[in-house]
């Protein structure tokens, strides 16, 4: 395959059999990492994008900015590189330190606000600020990720198409909610093409996306503390909330159990996925989303200091830690 450019590079077919994980079914996890970007969010940029060059919002030489928490603003930085765009990325502290180094040697602006919004997190700051830029720089083009009716769309289009043409019949969606993109994109076509399929969102702890009390969050990716515009809730058929420690304890099964080393965001994905797993019927299919590899969060999510300083004991994770690989003792 010969492609033309890097953010053609999107690989949608690559699904991982995960077996034992459910008594009687078969789950498959649909990796999402092995592209250029790392993420699903490639296909988020490229939609986008794509879509405000189609409308006239964006010419040759045009000026992007976008709110992300590392994994959209990467995918953004290849595109924009490709297409000769400039691009500004407004991120936080939660950023993935790996994602921040790779937009910079991309040649991205990227800007950091460090002041928690209303509901604890960040998301209403950075988008405060993206609002001061645009009065004064009218020229500026901002994506908008969280109300853009493309990002739904291009997983419309790609992502939940690819599910049910690779999978066939599908029982059960778990999807996990950011921007909520995927999630309604999948919601859109699956409800339109395999209505029978259950989608379970999945959101972290903290999150105010589905009307829960706003919290505190470390690990990108899930969650928001400000409602996505593009986001219904009445899109899907239940909602499981994951706190982050259990999230990375699953994160770490995978790696010791599977050899798989995933991010965050399917952490939260394949914990709720244990959880409702006794109560799936024998025989159903079961496909998981996974974001995002964990290649980004080695320094995070797989260092016990950093699990130790942020959640505040790391104790319980490393003894789980311990049980998985076999190894005893303090």
């Amino acid at each position: 395959m010969i492609l033309d450019h890097v953010y053609d590079i999107v690989t949608d077919d690559i699904f991982l059999r995960l077996d034992g994980m459910v008594p009687g079914g078969e789950v498959f996890l649909k990796l999402e990492g092995l592209n250029p970007a790392g993420s699903i969010k490639l296909k988020t940029a490229v939609g986008m994008v794509e879509d405000a060059e189609r409308s006239g919002l964006l010419t040759a030489g045009g000026r992007i900015i976008e709110s992300s928490s590392g994994s959209l603003g990467v995918a953004l930085a290849l595109v924009s590189v490709g297409k000769g765009l400039s691009f500004t990325c407004v991120t936080d502290p939660n950023a993935s330190r790996h994602s921040v180094r790779l937009m910079r040697a991309l040649g991205v602006d990227v800007v950091e606000v460090d002041r928690r919004d209303a509901n604890g997190g960040y998301l209403g700051t950075r988008i405060d600020y993206i609002r001061q830029r645009l009065q004064r720089d009218p020229g500026l083009v901002w994506l908008n990720q969280y109300a853009n009716p493309a990002n739904v769309r291009t997983h419309a289009v790609r992502t939940a198409s690819a599910i049910l043409r690779e999978i066939g019949r599908v029982d059960y969606l778990f999807v996990g909610a950011g921007t909520t993109g995927t999630m309604m994109g999948c919601a859109t076509h699956f409800r339109r093409h395999s209505p029978q399929t259950r989608i379970i969102a999945v959101d972290s702890q903290g999150s105010v996306t589905f009307g829960h009390s706003p919290g505190p969050r470390y690990i990108p990716g899930l969650g928001t503390s400000r409602v996505p515009e593009i986001c219904r809730p009445d899109a899907v058929d239940e909602i499981v909330m994951v706190a982050e420690e259990e999230a990375v304890r699953t994160c770490r099964e995978l790696a010791r159990r599977r050899g798989l080393m995933v991010g965050g965001s399917t952490g939260s994905v394949m914990s709720a996925l244990s959880r409702m797993a006794p109560d799936i019927p024998e025989g159903s299919r079961i496909v998981a989303i996974s974001p995002d590899l964990g290649d980004r969060y080695v320094q995070t999510i797989y260092n016990d200091s950093w699990v130790a300083s942020t959640f505040g004991s790391d104790a319980d994770l490393t003894e789980a830690f311990m049980a998985i690989s076999g190894e005893t003792g303090h």
